[in-house]
C-alpha cells in the first residue's frame, strides 16, 4: 500500500514519520511544499502518476490563525484550492483521501462537545478556509475521510507546548488564557488515527467515508494545559490565569470548541487516550 503524505515538514508530517516505521506494511513517499506543492494540481498529478498513490494523507495546511485575517488570499489558496486539486487528483487515480480539519470551523458558542452533525460556523478567514477545503473535498468525489482535530501539539515545528517550555526558560512570569475551553491532542495520537484509518481500510474496506472528529479525551482550559506542561516536565514558573480579552487577537478563537469522538469510535473502532495521559506519554 503506497500512501503519498503531502506537508512533510510540518508538525504531523514530522509525526507521521515518526511512526511510519511500525506500519511496514505501508510504504510512505513524504512530500514537502517543494515536493509537491498542492495549490498546483499539475505538481499533484505528477506526483500520483509517479507513485500510483492507493492513500494520499493531506497534513498541508495554511494553519497561521491570526495571520489569515491579513492573508486570505494565501489561506484560500491552500487551504480550498490544494484541498480541491488534491480531492480532483485523488478521483482520477481512485486514491482515499485523508484530510485533516479544525474545530476552528465552529464558532464556540455551544455548551457541550460538538458532534459532526452540528453546523459550522467559522468566526475566521482561518476556519472559513478550512470548511470551505471540506466542502470542496465533498463535491469533487466520495472517498474521503475528513478528520476534524484540536489544540495540536508535540515534539515538532511549532506549538503551544513547545512555545510554553521555551517562555518558561526566559521567563520567571506567565499569562494564559483560562476562558478558551478545549482538547490538546498529540499530533502522534492524530498520525496513529491515520495510519489505524487505513490499515483498517485496506484489511476490510468498508463504505464509512465522512467527517470524523478526532481528539484526545477530557477538556481544559489554555491556562489548565500550560500548568500540565509544566508539572510534566518539572518546572516551576509564576502562571497566572488570565480572560481572553487581556489578549485581543486578529482572528476570534473559539470560546469553547471540545469534540465529540463518539462517531470515530462506534464507526471506526478508534480508542482515544485522554489528553493529561497522552501528554505525560509524549513528552
Amino acid at each position: 500500500m503506497v500512501v503519498v503524505v503531502t506537508g512533510a515538514n510540518g508538525q504531523l508530517g514530522q509525526a507521521l514519520q515518526f511512526i511510519a516505521s511500525n506500519y511496514p506494511e505501508l510504504h510512505f513517499v513524504f512530500c514537502s511544499s517543494s515536493d509537491l506543492d498542492i495549490t498546483k494540481k499539475d505538481n499533484c498529478q505528477a506526483v500520483f502518476s509517479k507513485h500510483n498513490p492507493n492513500y494520499c494523507i493531506n497534513a498541508a495546511a495554511y494553519t497561521a490563525v491570526d495571520k489569515a485575517e491579513s492573508e486570505p488570499e494565501k489561506a484560500q489558496l491552500i487551504n480550498v484550492v490544494g484541498a480541491q486539486n488534491l480531492a480532483a487528483v485523488c478521483k482520477e487515480n481512485n486514491t482515499i483521501l485523508l484530510h485533516v480539519s479544525t474545530d476552528f470551523v465552529f464558532d464556540g458558542s455551544k455548551k457541550t462537545p460538538y458532534t459532526e452533525e452540528d453546523a459550522p460556523n467559522p468566526t475566521g478567514i482561518y476556519g472559513q478556509t478550512k470548511l470551505d477545503g471540506e466542502k470542496a473535498i465533498q463535491e469533487t468525489f466520495e472517498n474521503y475521510f475528513i478528520i476534524r482535530t484540536s489544540w495540536v501539539y508535540s515534539q515538532f515545528a511549532n506549538n503551544f507546548m513547545k512555545t510554553m517550555l521555551r517562555l518558561a526558560s526566559e521567563r520567571d512570569t506567565l499569562s494564559v488564557v483560562n476562558d478558551q475551553i478545549g482538547t490538546p491532542t498529540t499530533a502522534v495520537d492524530l498520525a496513529e488515527v491515520l495510519l489505524k484509518i487505513i490499515t483498517s481500510n485496506f484489511q476490510l474496506p468498508t463504505s464509512n467515508f465522512g467527517i470524523y472528529n478526532f481528539s484526545n479525551e477530557g477538556q481544559c482550559s489554555w491556562y489548565d494545559f500550560a500548568k500540565k506542561i509544566f508539572e510534566v516536565n518539572n518546572i516551576r514558573i509564576n502562571l497566572l490565569p488570565v480572560p481572553t480579552s487581556s489578549y485581543p487577537t486578529p482572528a476570534k478563537r473559539p470560546s469553547y470548541s471540545v469534540l465529540d469522538k463518539s462517531k470515530i469510535k462506534s464507526e471506526l473502532g478508534i480508542e482515544v487516550a485522554f489528553w493529561e495521559d497522552s501528554l505525560k506519554k509524549r513528552t
